[in-house]
């Protein structure tokens, strides 16, 4: 499920949309490197750059075709114990689904030595191929990678709130100050290019710009897809960016240097090619939502105020919305077209596809519309923009039920609605002593109790609909839901107990469920 974290409390820039990475990786040299694994990698199964691949999750399996359950980015353990007998397919396999590397641990019940077939399959297939001694149990491997990808998470989000703070105290100079600071944040250059001028740039950005780079920005200013791209130049990596508002592509961000961006780096050139284009717009707005920018980072601001200023109200609704079928041309995944269908500038398209906006109101016929070009979304009831953070939960639950129903929802209307008769406080408060067991599993053991929990319940307890809109087996969320009765000592059976539990989910505050 979504989690979202815009932020809209404190002293925290809250102007544009939280460009979070997509994903939070590590590279695989990083898991070897844990000498407490005493890890060993099969020399000739890897290829250069094998190291430097992103593992998003180690996963055990002893499946004969585990490929059909993976996602790609995974370090894959297995003890060998089904192994099946066409190695060369079975590694295949794991290569053409994305897996980093085959991790192959040798016990004594099992396999004592490495099979000579596995290693020259991997070998052969370029997969790498590591050796987990008997002495290093695969929980030990499992929790060595989750503790890396938690501090890697944590490291990415602390570059990019000072990233975002140091631009946005930038945005208040102009787009001459705001380019350069972009640059110094990327450590590369930097041009902001309009329809045929160079507006801004900085770092030593070549002029004129080379016939590829001009060539790529052609190219995301005629596609209907593509709303960025990144080409090898000189041994080195140009991305360019459209920058906000410009539907268009009007006005682009071309950024250089000798290496890729990583996760981090690109969130942070996004927040930087969306100031850029607020800051460019012409006449007055862009001055004073540049003050009000600064003035909410500097603590002179209050949230209401931004809101007023972004959105014409203080007052702001949560839109959250998955991908229910394509549109016509894929026009529903780009940004600019959702900005424009839900008039906020606060909108972030994330992998799935998915996206979560700060809104203002929003109207059952753009709900329609949106449904129309292959979104389902669901809208929160109106908080004061110093309380959205906390409305999350709400609007992630009214997504599930939205996929279930396969229509769209918006809180707060309807001669059901009950919101009106409740205490905020008294009702988070409930959910948080409810639901208390499974938040602590999932946190000592990433179990993920209460997503799956959310899920079941909105597709009336089906199997099939729930494991595949969590992307796992049915089997696996029938033992979830096993869980989840055992720790909470409830029968599921009851519907009354079903209704308490999804009350209890609705107000289920996302500081106590995030990972």
């Amino acid at each position: 499920m979504i989690r979202p974290q815009v932020d809209f409390s404190g002293d925290e820039m809250a102007t544009i949309p939280d460009f979070s990475p997509t994903e939070v990786n590590v590279p695989l040299r990083d898991v070897l490197g844990n000498r407490e694994l005493a890890l060993d990698v099969v020399p000739e199964t890897l290829r250069p750059g094998a190291l430097d691949a992103p593992v998003r999750w180690a996963h055990v399996s002893e499946l004969q075709d585990p490929a059909p359950y993976l996602v790609g980015g995974e370090l894959i353990l297995t003890a060998g114990v089904n192994l099946p007998e066409q190695l060369d397919r079975y590694v295949r396999g794991l290569r053409d689904a994305g897996v980093t590397a085959l991790g192959f641990g040798l016990t004594p019940t099992v396999h004592e030595t490495l099979p000579e077939p596995l290693r020259r399959a991997c070998a052969r297939r370029g997969l790498p191929l590591l050796v987990v001694p008997a002495r290093t149990p695969f929980l030990a491997v499992n929790r060595a990678v989750s503790v890396a990808l938690t501090e890697a998470g944590q490291r990415d989000q602390r570059r990019i709130t000072a990233a975002r703070e140091t631009l946005t105290r930038a945005a208040g100079g102009g787009l001459g100050e705001l380019t350069s600071s972009l640059a110094a944040v990327l450590r590369s250059w930097v041009a902001l290019v309009g329809a045929g001028d160079v507006l801004a740039s900085a770092h030593d950005a070549p002029s004129p710009l080379p016939l590829p780079v001009r060539e790529l920005m052609a190219t995301v200013r005629a596609g209907s897809g593509i709303r960025s791209a990144t080409t090898e130049l000189a041994g080195g990596f140009v991305v360019v960016q459209p920058a906000y508002p410009q539907a268009t592509a009007s006005h682009l961000v071309v950024v250089g240097r000798s290496r890729r961006l990583d996760g981090a780096e690109r969130a942070i050139l996004a927040v930087g090619a969306a100031l850029l284009g607020l800051v460019g717009r012409a006449g007055s707005d862009a001055a004073e939502l540049g003050a009000a920018a600064t003035g909410l980072l500097l603590g002179r601001t209050s949230p209401g105020e931004v809101a007023r200023s972004l959105l014409g109200s203080e007052t702001v609704r949560l839109v959250a919305g998955a991908a229910y079928r394509r549109g016509p041309g894929e026009v529903a995944q780009r940004p600019d077209w959702l900005r424009a269908r839900l008039d906020t500038p606060l909108v972030s398209v994330r992998p799935g596809p998915s996206f979560v906006a700060v809104a203002g109101a929003v109207s059952l016929p753009v709900l329609e519309d949106l449904r129309e070009h292959g979104w389902l979304a669901a809208v929160g009831s109106p908080v004061p923009a110093s309380r959205a953070a906390s409305a999350w939960a709400e609007v992630e639950l009214l997504l599930s039920r939205a996929l279930a129903l396969g229509r769209p929802i918006a809180a707060g209307r309807g001669p059901l609605e009950f919101d009106a008769l409740l205490d905020p406080d008294a009702s988070r408060e409930f959910a948080a002593k409810a639901l208390e067991p499974l938040v602590a599993l999932d946190r000592a053991g990433d179990r993920s109790l209460v997503p799956t929990l959310r899920t079941w319940l909105a597709h009336h307890g089906a199997w099939e609909p729930t494991a595949a809109e969590l992307g796992v087996h049915r089997n696996s969320v029938r033992h979830r839901i096993a869980q989840v009765e055992k720790a909470m000592g409830v029968d599921l059976a009851d519907p009354e107990v079903r209704m308490r539990l999804w009350f209890a989910l609705r107000w289920l505050s996302p500081v106590t469920h995030s990972p």
